[in-house]
């Protein structure tokens, strides 16, 4: 049942507060102890600020003092420290200008400094070179000022600092300065410009291209990122040591062998000794203090039932003169023995060969000497762009950088090409191609990166356009909020220099642009990633897009159960009269019981959420969280959960066809399915398949009928490719499917053995009662 009223507590903030606290406190690695430590302050903060008032949770302003548009400082799950983004000690740069120019250091008198007859001619050597970084979009505010004093918009201008001024004191309104391109521009287009353009080995398209030719390039992270990540591998201490092994110990072990196998008459270990054999054993005995002094990283020859350690023991004792006693004998024999037939007698062909081949894999420079090679590469690059091709960085070692450690010729591992290659600039399809994007929410991060171009085309002054594209990358780095009682984020126009300049941006500048990237980029999720739900940051881009193309379309984000509070915005009713339009009469509709008929009389958002509860049925005798789980399942059902707003009216036609991305999304309900048997906490793994499931029968209803018997009949193959506990489970499924598909009905009980499936449920889920019978061996343990 869903309470009503939802009030945040300070159990989640406690937690985190917990869990950094034990980290900064017994975690190993320096770094990792002092941004824990960060942490620590932070959370703290929160459940100061929550208790004190000055930090309202769930509310779009929480920090009191604040309007909306000043940038809180967030941590996860949505909760505000009561600082700004924007706050905090001056930057270093912040102090060198204060130094420069001679003005007191500290943000009121920088920002009078800028007003200045100078401080305006920084400003706008900044806007004219684009040699500035906006990390956060207060940064923003100044330069804004600027150009609208040089456009002769005086008004505009003053109003602004109206605005902005009674927080001069605590926030930086001023860009950082850099070395870089234009911020407006897509960030690695002059880079790859300059190197006559993208290498076809990495599939880069040359730069320049509006954003509807399919010419844009984004990446992953920045060369300086990659640089970080590479420069922060540190030793494997596990590798290290079984190099040791493999290079120390191990040989070590055969000389012990070769020493023992002197004795052995007819496979057993001999009471006479050959002449010398002890004072060999003497020497090896010295050898073998002396490495266990220098090499320590490998402990295993210490352990007493290790090979090595017994025919080292043994030969102690017979170096000293003593019997060996029948305990230790029997232990030797049986190391002798195991060691011969495990690898063969050293020196034999099979031990040599084994031996070769484990110096080989010992000889591999190590993955920080490797590492620290390519930091090198990257060095004299821009950090604060992309790679147009990767190809320089991952070449084997040269000869003068064996310098360092690495052998010449060392090749890149795929583990650091994997790291560089997130540097890669690329159109974001090749990105996806080559599993650099590895999921729709690493989509959604680059997305910003195009929409910023878009952006920039609305205005006609080409300054004016990088700023507000550099405006709207900072503004994407925005955390969102945890918020209640239907309250929606912040916008980019909230902005008041966004808003400052809105008379200069145009309504169809852009526009065509616009629709063609919200095009591409929703058959991009599509056909990257059939079976996942567009994630919230790439809704709010793709609603971004159809603002700018001049579409009205519903997008819809995901809603968190644990904070829903049973009501829906109108947009709900929208998107789901939309998918009425598309799917009515449909493989989906029949599935899932829609009457679309009735759908399409749903105006008001208190009747859709009415129609949603009753759909979700009975929900009692669970938690209210996977109640309201129920009733957000059933408006993700209606509204299809964006899938019919992109086929219409944004108009995605996915080039592999949409039986195609059926057959895929239900190879991911296979491999979900397969989660289930023994796992403690099933539901959240059938919920996923659920959601993956819903974007199969989408799919099969945009087909024709022939087509939708052959790819059923398709995953009806797929499915016995997979353990028989992921047949029983898709059994009903797939049989509730072909029922429908005959024009049979799963609101009757015209198909007893058939299920509808859905994700959340109450009462514990049908999915977790299939069980195979249970298969006992002779001493009646259960396999």
């Amino acid at each position: 049942m869903v309470p009503p009223e939802v009030r945040v507590g300070a159990g989640y903030p406690s937690w985190q507060l917990a869990k950094a606290f034990t980290t900064a406190s017994s975690h190993e690695d320096d770094e990792t102890r002092r941004r824990a430590e960060e942490r620590v302050h932070r959370w703290e903060r929160v459940l100061t600020g929550m208790a004190d008032g000055t930090v309202t949770v769930g509310s779009r302003t929480p920090v009191a003092g604040f309007p909306a548009w000043v940038t809180p400082q967030v941590m996860r799950g949505g909760f505000a420290t009561g600082e700004a983004a924007a706050g905090g000690p001056l930057l270093p740069h912040e102090v060198e200008t204060a130094r420069r120019v001679g003005v007191p250091a500290d943000r009121y008198a920088l920002f009078r400094h800028h007003l200045t007859d100078a401080g305006l001619a920084e400003l706008y050597a900044l806007l004219d070179g684009g040699a500035y970084d906006v990390a956060v979009p207060e940064e923003a505010a100044l330069l804004t000022v600027a150009w609208l004093l040089r456009a002769g918009d005086r008004p505009a201008a003053l109003t602004l600092l109206e605005e902005i001024h009674p927080f001069a004191d605590r926030l930086r309104f001023t860009p950082r300065p850099t070395t870089g391109s234009a911020p407006g521009s897509v960030s690695v287009s002059d880079d790859a410009s300059a190197s006559g353009g993208a290498s076809a080995s990495d599939g880069a398209a040359a730069p320049g291209g509006a954003i509807a030719s399919g010419g844009e390039v984004v990446h992953r992270e920045t060369v300086g990122e990659v640089r970080a990540a590479l420069g922060g591998r540190r030793p494997n201490h596990s590798v290290a040591a079984m190099n040791e092994a493999l290079t120390v110990w191990n040989p070590f072990a055969d000389e012990l062998l070769t020493h023992w196998l002197e004795t052995v008459e007819s496979g057993r270990v001999a009471v006479t000794e050959p002449d010398g054999w002890r004072e060999r054993g003497a020497d090896l005995l010295a050898r073998y203090r002396e490495l266990a002094t220098v090499h320590t990283l490998c402990t295993k020859h210490r352990r007493p039932k290790e090979n090595l350690a017994i025919l080292r023991t043994a030969l102690e004792e017979a170096v000293a003169g003593r019997e060996l006693d029948p305990r230790l004998r029997g232990l030797l024999r049986h190391a002798v023995d195991s060691m011969v037939r495990r690898r063969g007698v050293p020196g034999s062909a099979r031990h040599v060969a084994l031996r070769t081949a484990q110096a080989v894999n010992a000889s591999r420079p190590a993955m920080h000497v490797l590492a620290q090679v390519l930091v090198a590469r990257l060095a004299d690059l821009p950090p604060d762009a992309g790679l147009p091709s990767v190809d320089a960085v991952v070449r084997p070692v040269t000869e003068e950088e064996s310098r360092t450690g690495a052998p010449a010729g060392a090749e890149v591992p795929d583990a650091l090409r994997r790291i560089v290659e997130r540097a890669l600039s690329a159109p974001i399809a090749t990105l996806v191609e080559r599993g650099i994007v590895t999921s729709a929410e690493v989509l959604a991060e680059l997305v910003p990166q195009l929409v910023a171009a878009t952006t920039a085309e609305a205005y006609e002054d080409t300054t004016l356009g990088a700023l507000m594209a550099a405006t709207y990358r900072a503004f994407r780095n925005r955390r969102s909020l945890l918020l209640l009682n239907l309250e929606r984020q912040v916008r980019l126009e909230e902005l008041p220099w966004v808003g400052a300049v809105t008379p200069y941006r145009s309504a169809t500048r852009g526009g065509g642009s616009a629709r063609t990237a919200l095009v591409r980029l929703g058959e991009l999720a599509l056909q990257g990633f059939p079976s996942t739900i567009l994630p919230n940051p790439l809704v709010r881009e793709l609603s971004t897009l159809s603002r700018q193309a001049g579409l009205d379309v519903p997008f819809t984000e995901e809603l968190a159960a644990d904070i829903f509070m049973g009501a829906f915005s109108p947009k709900f009713p929208r998107a789901a009269r939309l998918a009425a339009d598309l799917l009515e009469g449909t493989l989906y509709d029949r599935y899932y019981g829609i009457d679309y008929a009735a759908v399409r009389g749903l105006p008001e958002p208190a009747r859709f959420a009415a129609v949603c509860r009753a759909r979700a049925g009975d929900v009692a005798g669970g938690s209210w969280v996977a109640a309201n789980g129920k009733v957000i399942e059933q408006a993700q059902i209606l509204t299809t959960h964006n899938l019919a707003a992109l086929v219409h009216p944004i108009g995605v036609d996915p080039a592999g066809g949409w039986a195609d991305l059926a057959r895929r999304a239900f190879t991911t309900v296979c491999g979900l399915t397969a989660r289930v048997e023994g796992d403690r906490y099933p539901l959240g793994v059938i919920k996923d398949a659920a959601y993956a499931w819903r974007q199969v029968v989408f799919f099969l209803s945009l087909c024709g009928l022939e087509d939708q018997i052959t790819v059923i009949a398709g995953i009806q193959e797929e499915v016995r490719r997979h353990p028989e506990h992921v047949v029983r489970r898709l059994a009903p499924v797939l049989a509730g499917l072909r029922h429908v598909l005959v024009g049979g009905s799963l609101d009757d009980d015209s198909a007893p053995t058939a299920r509808r499936l859905t994700g959340w449920s109450t009462t514990g889920h049908w999915m977790c009662e299939v069980s195979l019978p249970v298969v006992r061996t002779r001493r009646g343990r259960p396999v």
